[in-house]
């Protein structure tokens, strides 16, 4: 599928100019909504269908799109643990980024997040090269999120809430801050949005918005991202 209205490059540094043209976009870029595609297929069944995203500037230009490649027995019996592909491609074909996380037979809970029931996602960028990764930590409570660099070196952290729930009587945001390892800055924000009582009733099509410095190195909006997605399976794919 081709799609339309690609934004233009904004002007690039030295560093950026052998990168395609959809990811020198992201050098301006401070926010980044992503959306869940309705699959009528799983709503009709109730079988869980791989998942599909839109991933769009806050104009409303659709910037990327993202596609799940996953097993068919991982999702219907353990939707939220299982193995995944994610392959990001940009509004030319161009697959530019990509998430992969191995299968785990875990209940998800917080306080078992590490050792042999740790949910890692691989960050690449651009495919095949592995930029960073996204990892659970035990937490008492709500989910402990830490990101690493390709070297292993803590770069960011993401505690969740303890009560991720929304409705039509609580419609407001479910805001996840991103921090530094020592809590004490806020580097960027996971914003779960609230869709409306139908498409939250029926469907598991969720939408975020990741805000995010527009200076920040490309490669670490691509780390973030990442961890937009780690959320999004830990927290909610789960939630039928």
């Amino acid at each position: 599928m081709a799609f339309t209205n690609q934004p233009q490059a904004v002007e690039m540094g030295v560093q950026s100019q052998s990168l395609p043209v959809s990811m020198q976009y992201l050098t301006g870029l401070d926010t980044i909504i992503c959306k869940q595609k309705i699959e009528m297929a799983e709503v009709l069944t109730g079988f869980e269908t791989r998942n599909k995203y839109g991933l769009y500037n806050k104009e409303g230009q659709q910037i990327f799109f993202v596609e799940e490649q996953s097993d068919a027995m991982e999702r219907c019996y353990n939707p939220g643990g299982r193995g995944f592909n994610l392959q990001v491609t940009d509004n030319h074909r161009l697959e530019v980024m990509r998430f992969t996380r191995d299968f785990k037979w875990c209940l998800n809970c917080c306080c078992c997040a590490g050792g042999a029931c740790q949910m890692v996602i691989n960050v690449e960028h651009p495919p095949g090269k592995i930029i960073g990764r996204v990892k659970g930590a035990d937490a008492t409570c709500n989910h402990h999120v830490q990101l690493f660099d390709a070297v292993d070196n803590h770069k960011f952290t993401i505690w969740t809430t303890c009560c991720p729930c929304q409705d039509v009587c609580c419609p407001d945001d479910i805001n996840i801050p991103i921090t530094d390892p020592s809590l004490t800055t806020r580097v960027g924000n996971i914003a779960k949005q609230w869709k409306g009582c139908c498409r939250e009733a029926f469907t598991d099509a969720d939408q975020f918005k990741l805000t995010l410095p527009a200076d920040m190195a490309i490669d670490t909006k691509v780390l973030l991202l990442g961890a937009l997605f780690f959320v999004e399976f830990l927290m909610f794919e789960k939630q039928q």
